[in-house]
């Protein structure tokens, strides 16, 4: 049995001893992780820094202050969010009690990502230990430093059989893919994303798959240009561009355009010094070979600003890029890196035009004084996520479902969406052994009056306080009584009805 099997079969032998069923041991175990988050950040940021670059206060700012904000609110609002969720009745079943069970999965997959790798693997993990599910949590081998802590760190301080940490590369992460789960979560690109959804259709396996694409901006020439280009410097080179929501590409009107990058470029000065490299709040290209790629995507368009690079450091400096043209080598995917390609168009009717006509983005952004241009753009266009005036900020409130649609994913997660996500949302109905009479109207042999007073019952919903319940019940049951034994009087059938509330 192979290393990935054990742990599978650990994790999935710990979930049927029914300890993570209980909300207070799910609650310790999100407790414990708030404490590994406090004791260990020393080790979590200086891991970080060898891997993208990052100081201790950028690691806090990006990874880890978003972690401690979810975990307070699950622990806050886990006990109200297990507990069953009574439902709107109709008048058939006014005695029966109706509600939402949520219930854990089972065994879940979690395989993070590398560009926030804290961020995008813990945060699925916290969904599913609060859901009461097992969870096998695989680290982007990409990021070498950040994977050995988080494999060293998580057994320490959470159930190591209920949430183990399975490290290694493409062939683990396949032989991963091999064995039965009750859901994956991926977060990378959509191309290991479809290879992560044929797997899971061989055991019918449900996915989440927080996945990215080509994020527009649009900029419209009558708003603040130098608040907007403000935002979208620090959107876009936040974590050298290797953001999965970070502004892929400026659509303006050419009479703008010139202004955009004077402006943006004014703003790589003011946040990263004139020298970018020696910069301690700018990070690197996680390594070569996606710095390699980066690097191919200037070969047909003019640089504006920046454009210096050291393949040795894996650096690339912030780069703006003027003129592109949509059939440019840098519009063709996802760029995932410091280079922000400027494209000029007519006005709002192209923008929208040009946007529609790619795979639809994990966010979409409009800056605009205008509501009338806002409201278009979000009517007219469908993302992930859609913010105006601003950048990225949407992926901290954990109120809003952040996730993709089409080619940018599939599910939701954050918050409240993350637990329901990864729950089964079981209908319940308990009936009592009575009242057996107000059931013949369902019985055959069918009538049309069974059928009318069907229709009466079943489609009217009964929205009372539990005193108000309890007499229309009497009433309707007495009713049910004597029009069920009129109805099936002439078809010599004695019908007992026994009202017991």
């Amino acid at each position: 049995m192979s290393r990935e099997q054990q742990a599978v079969a650990r994790a999935r032998k710990a979930f049927e001893t029914g300890r993570s069923k209980s909300v207070e041991y799910r609650i310790s175990q999100l407790k414990n992780l708030q404490r590994l988050f406090t004791e260990r950040q020393k080790e979590i940021a200086a891991a970080i820094k060898k891997d993208l670059n990052k100081t201790e206060a950028g690691t806090q700012f990006y990874e880890i202050l978003s972690l401690e904000g979810e975990l307070s609110l699950f622990i806050k609002n886990l006990k109200e969010w297990a507990a069953p969720q009574h439902v709107k009745k109709n008048l058939l079943t006014l005695s029966d009690t109706v509600y939402i069970h949520p219930e854990p999965l089972g065994v879940v997959l979690i395989i993070g990502a590398w560009n926030y790798p804290w961020a995008v693997t813990i945060r699925p993990l916290i969904g599913a230990i609060a859901a009461g599910n097992a969870a096998v949590v695989k680290p982007s081998e990409v990021c070498v430093h950040t994977s050995k802590v988080m494999e060293d760190l998580l057994p320490i301080y959470i159930d190591k059989e209920l949430y183990p940490v399975v490290t290694g590369g493409v062939p683990e992460t396949q032989e991963l893919l091999r064995q039965k789960f009750d859901h994956i979560f991926y977060t990378g690109n959509s191309m290991v994303g479809k290879v992560i959804m044929e797997a899971a259709a061989k055991h019918l396996t449900p996915v989440t798959l927080e996945l990215g694409g080509k994020s527009p901006c649009y900029i419209d020439k009558n708003c603040d240009i130098s608040t907007a280009c403000r935002r979208i410097t620090w959107g876009k080179y936040s974590n050298c561009g290797q953001t999965c929501i970070a502004p892929d590409y400026i659509l303006c009107e050419p009479s703008i355009q010139d202004r955009v990058i004077q402006e943006v470029k004014k703003c790589i000065k003011e946040f990263y010094t004139d020298s970018p490299k020696t910069c301690p709040d700018y990070g690197r290209i996680i390594n070569q070979r996606h710095f390699k790629r980066v690097m191919a995507m200037l070969e047909d368009s003019t640089i504006a600003v920046g454009g210096d690079n050291d393949e040795s450091d894996c650096y690339i400096a912030p780069t703006v890029l003027r003129d592109v043209k949509p059939e440019a080598k840098v519009m063709q995917e996802e760029i995932f890196g410091p280079l922000l390609p400027v494209l000029p168009v007519s006005g709002l009717d192209e923008a929208i035009k040009f946007i529609n006509k790619g795979e639809k983005p994990l966010a979409l952004y409009v800056f605009s004084h205008d509501n009338k241009v806002i409201e278009r753009i979000r009517d007219e266009t469908s993302s992930g996520g859609f913010l105006a005036n601003d950048c990225l900020v949407h992926y901290s409130v954990s109120a809003l479902p952040f996730g993709g649609v089409g080619n940018s994913g599939i599910g939701c997660y954050h918050g409240k969406f993350s637990f329901e996500r990864l729950s089964h949302r079981r209908g319940c109905l308990i009936k009592k052994l009575n009242m057996e009479g107000v059931n013949d109207m369902r019985y055959p042999p069918h009538t049309l009056k069974k059928l009318g007073w069907a229709r009466f019952f079943i489609l009217n919903t009964a929205d009372l306080g539990w005193v108000g319940q309890m007499a229309l019940l009497a009433v309707l049951a007495v009713v049910a009584a004597v029009v069920i034994q009129v109805s099936c009087g002439g078809m010599g059938r004695s019908v007992c009805v026994c009202v017991c509330v």
